[in-house]
């Protein structure tokens, strides 16, 4: 299988996407743009939805994602995948939307390691109190795409 490597720059930073024919694989957020392995130059489904959504024009990603993880991550994964752009849900209520009312934390370790941040909206889910909660990518990015989401509806 041959994998491919795109990057973009936008005021988060550099975004990587990794992907193979079989899809999406991963997307990582950098700082540098030393980490980043491999730029493929010539423009792609992937990247060409992302620019979309961070223009505001594109609120659903239409990509086939490969995503590796235990059942439950898997579960958490394509569940959050349903939250409506511009909207959240609480770790509570993706625990219960999921069928497991009492795994709050466990839905908390499952979107940390979501191996696909934005394109799986890991960033719509909050504390119950309101609060951001974790994010894997750091809360001030969390909070630019809350932000960035809100202002486009």
């Amino acid at each position: 299988m041959k994998f491919y490597q795109s990057t973009i720059k936008n005021d988060l930073g550099f975004i990587t996407l990794t992907f193979s024919d079989e899809g999406l694989h991963t997307l990582n957020l950098n700082g540098n743009v030393e980490d980043v392995i491999f730029e493929l130059s010539k423009n792609n489904k992937y990247l060409t939805q992302l620019k979309e959504y961070y223009a505001g024009k594109r609120k659903t990603f239409d990509l086939p994602l490969v995503l590796v993880g235990t059942p439950f991550q898997r579960n958490v994964w394509e569940y959050i995948q349903h939250i409506p752009y511009g909207e959240t849900q609480t770790y509570n209520e993706v625990a219960q939307g999921i069928g497991h009312p009492n795994a709050q934390r466990a839905v908390g370790n499952a979107l940390h390691v979501n191996p696909i941040p934005i394109i799986v909206p890991c960033h719509r889910v909050i504390r119950s109190d309101g609060g951001l909660g974790g994010f894997g990518l750091g809360i001030d990015v969390k909070q630019k795409l809350l932000d960035l989401e809100r202002q486009q509806l």
